[in-house]
């Protein structure tokens, strides 16, 4: 006995009907003439926005939750696109320009006292902008550990290993630099804040990230860093040197190798020596981090420090 086979329908189009819903067209002015600018308040209405566009929705105190996930999921996505298994965090101050700009702010000054050389004020000026002069070879010295970082890879599209910064100028700036230069990958992580800022250009375009939250940024600084490199900054360094040495003291992270480079400027910033003689840190907890003078020093001491530690950086 023969079955009959039962015919086999066409395939719908994915998106389209040749007959439309009920509901694909409003109700019609002839029904009902205040239909129509009835259906519009009600399109027109905040509760009719779909919730992942509503921005107001989204700003809401009730949806904290939400947005501390997108900050944190965007980024670590992202970044795990480009196949960054670590990176290196460098820090320092935005203030610290490149020594050309630093000397043009120097004769600037110099030009206006010169015109009014009795303003206290802008001697004030002067000085500090003399001082900054002298900082401004820590530009010089990101800019190469920058590089390093860039060239120890296999190649310079070798991306386990990348340089991570907060995005902005000075210090910031150099580490992008010259890892760019290099051809290589690099990360910045800026910050919303209440006036206009601009990142660094030498960030790579598909990995500099905006965050609403710092608490959201500190986590990315640290959730891949296999060293945090601190130059000659003001509160921002000294805020994520001090909350990296808290973690790795409590061991809520894994040890890392944390260098201070410009061991001048930071002995006398932080006397590491007075805390521990007064009991508020313990002899063990200097042996958290180092100084380092050059660019070269402070990058074959992580080397080194990873080899000890049994995690080298790479192999």
């Amino acid at each position: 006995m023969t079955r009959k086979r039962h015919r086999i329908p066409t395939p719908p189009y994915p998106l389209k009907r040749h007959k439309q819903l009920p509901w694909q067209k409003p109700k019609a002015a002839q029904e009902d003439a205040e239909a129509p600018d009835k259906v519009q308040r009600i399109l027109q209405s905040p509760s009719y926005r779909q919730a992942d566009q509503d921005v107001d929705f989204l700003q809401r105190d009730e949806t904290r939750g939400i947005r501390l996930q997108l900050d944190y999921s965007k980024p670590e996505l992202l970044i795990g696109e480009h196949g960054i298994r670590h990176t290196v965090v460098v820090f320092g101050s935005a203030r610290l320009c490149e020594p050309a700009a630093a000397r043009r702010r120097v004769r600037k000054l110099e030009e206006r006292l010169a015109e009014t050389p009795g303003d206290t004020a802008l001697k004030k000026q002067l000085a500090v902008a003399r001082q900054v002069e002298k900082n401004s070879r820590y530009y010089e010295v990101a800019r190469e550990f920058g590089r390093l970082v860039a060239d120890a890879g296999s190649s310079p599209r070798d991306n386990r290993l990348v340089v991570i910064t907060g995005g902005g100028p000075g210090i910031m700036e150099a580490a992008n630099r010259d890892a760019h230069d290099a051809g290589a990958l690099n990360i910045g992580l800026n910050i919303t804040l209440p006036h206009e800022q601009f990142p660094n250009p030498y960030i790579t375009p598909d990995l500099c990230f905006r965050f609403h939250y710092f608490a959201v940024q500190k986590l990315h600084f640290l959730l891949r860093a296999r060293a945090l490199v601190a130059f000659p900054g003001g509160f921002g360094t000294l805020d994520e040197l001090f909350e990296t040495l808290t973690l790795i003291q409590t061991r809520k992270i894994a040890p890392l190798p944390v260098v201070l480079v410009g061991g001048e400027y930071w002995r006398r910033v932080v006397d590491f020596e007075f805390l521990a003689e007064q009991g508020t840190i313990d002899q063990e907890d200097l042996e958290l981090f180092w100084y380092a003078d050059s660019a070269l020093e402070a990058w074959e001491g992580i080397l080194e420090w990873h080899e000890a530690n049994g995690t080298p950086l790479f192999g």
